[in-house]
């Protein structure tokens, strides 16, 4: 290879193994590699916003599940309350007939039935003659009966459901099989 001369007639001898000047290939390489890192940047930078979002998605998630569980029964103690201040207010009562208590003792089981129900919280009382249901109901005995075996017989103690699921089964005495 040789090189031109400078003004003072020197060769002009390029560093070892480096062109003298960029080729246009090389320009295009270096600006294509340029815009690559550039590329690189904003896609580790969205990146790295993505991950720090979806951790304090996480983290919001982790403190509304916490407060939910902290105040899920805030509902329900709610519709409670009426019922605790009538049976305060029937302790309370110094005069009256056992009428006039026992109306008082009917009301306010309503209003708890009531609470209950708007908390979808429902009775398990089978009739006698109902199918033994062994997912809602607990044998307590199994007596000799004129009735089919293997149905309720006597209701000793309601059960409750809440949405469909058993809180309490209801206690019943079955018909044994004759």
């Amino acid at each position: 290879m040789t090189a031109s001369p400078d003004a003072a007639g020197e060769p002009i001898v390029p560093p070892s193994g480096a062109p003298a000047s960029p080729t246009p290939a090389a320009a295009t390489l270096e600006a294509q590699l340029a815009d690559l890192q550039a590329r690189e940047a904003a896609v580790t930078e969205a990146y790295l916003r993505a991950k720090a979002e979806t951790e304090n998605v996480r983290r919001r998630a982790e403190e509304d599940m916490a407060k939910a569980r902290k105040f899920a029964n805030e509902a329900f103690a709610e519709t409670l309350l009426p019922v605790m201040d009538s049976l305060e207010a029937a302790t309370a009562t110094t005069g009256g007939t056992s009428e006039q208590m026992l109306q008082g003792v009917h009301a306010t089981l309503r209003q708890l039935s009531a609470a209950l129900e708007k908390n979808h919280v429902v009775a398990i009382a089978p009739p006698p003659g109902t199918r033994f249901d062994p997912h809602r109901h607990q044998a307590i005995s199994m007596v000799p009966s004129e009735q089919d075996a293997n149905t309720v017989v006597f209701l000793m103690q309601k059960g409750y459901l809440i949405h469909e699921r058993v809180l309490r089964p209801a206690l019943v005495t079955v018909a044994a099989s004759r």
